[in-house]
């Protein structure tokens, strides 16, 4: 290993920012930035010798191989990482603007939601595999989230109270129980894992994740995100008394501006159930055709 990825390995290994699964993502572009400006023509790095000069011949080579704006914006972020860590924010803008890279557009024209259903569950052997889905579908919960979350903590009665360590980026926040449906599975889910998590006890989170991969193709099931899509979509009619755009609803130039500002409460609402913190993010779940 070269002395920059080792470098970047030890600063992702003392500075533990985010869930499990963004300090992995992390790691990994870290790694591959490191590779990259090896190939680039610059050897023997160190993290102290890191500047301007370096980011501008990643941005330039991540443009030429023509990488979408997203990827773009997640690289870009490690970087500042990096810099923050390392003490030197002021060699890397704040704006990817300054850098010539497209904003991302949080806007989905088609639906990707999907219902989990009984004929699916049954190909899942596993029964904390089985109850991780199907808390994803009921409160529109992460993939990591239902894997780790302890359902007699997270239980406060008429809210789910996702700590912290459990969520992406390190965020807690509530989703509330609303329905019996609702109920019942999380009391199920708490008699499944006793006063632990979705975890057994005898594998760490790695198992249970892998695990997880594994039962899901069994079941034909190759996109879980499909879940929260489901979740968001419903939670947007509730909230509205309309369908989404994503599922043939109104585009939002037919809407009042009474329905309008319904229609951004919901959204609003939406986005903090789903752990994000932009409204925007919405778009990508409920669209939102002009």
């Amino acid at each position: 290993m070269d002395t920059f990825n080792f470098e970047l390995k030890q600063l992702c290994k003392h500075n533990r920012d985010g869930s499990f699964a963004s300090r992995a993502d992390r790691e990994r572009l870290l790694d591959l930035i490191a590779n990259q400006l090896k190939a680039l023509g610059f050897r023997h790095m160190h993290a102290a010798s890191f500047k301007a000069k370096h980011i501008d011949a990643l941005v330039e080579c991540w443009r030429t191989e023509g990488i979408a704006a997203g990827t773009l914006k997640n690289r870009m972020t490690a970087l500042r990482w990096v810099c923050e860590k390392t003490g030197k924010s002021h060699i890397i803008d704040r704006s990817n603007d300054a850098y010539g890279i497209e904003r991302r557009v949080y806007v989905s024209t088609t639906s990707k939601a999907w219902m989990l259903d009984d004929s699916r569950l049954a190909w899942i052997s596993d029964p904390y595999t089985a109850m991780s889905l199907q808390l994803q579908t009921a409160f529109g919960l992460r993939r990591e989230e239902s894997i780790k979350i302890v359902p007699s903590v997270a239980d406060l009665g008429d809210r789910l109270f996702l700590q912290a360590s459990w969520t992406k980026g390190g965020r807690s926040r509530e989703v509330p129980i609303r329905t019996s449906e609702q109920r019942v599975l999380l009391d199920e889910a708490k008699a499944l894992a006793g006063g632990g998590s979705l975890i057994p006890r005898n594998a760490s989170y790695i198992d249970q994740r892998n695990r997880f991969k594994a039962q899901c193709p069994r079941a034909g099931i190759r996109n879980v995100h499909g879940l929260r899509h489901h979740y968001a979509q419903c939670r947007y009619q509730t909230l509205t008394g309309w369908a989404c755009p994503a599922q043939g609803g109104p585009s939002a130039r037919t809407l009042s501006p009474e329905q309008r500002a319904i229609d951004r409460a919901a959204r609003q609402t939406i986005s903090s159930e789903l752990g994000h913190a932009r409204i925007s993010v919405v778009n990508v779940y409920c669209s939102r055709q002009t």
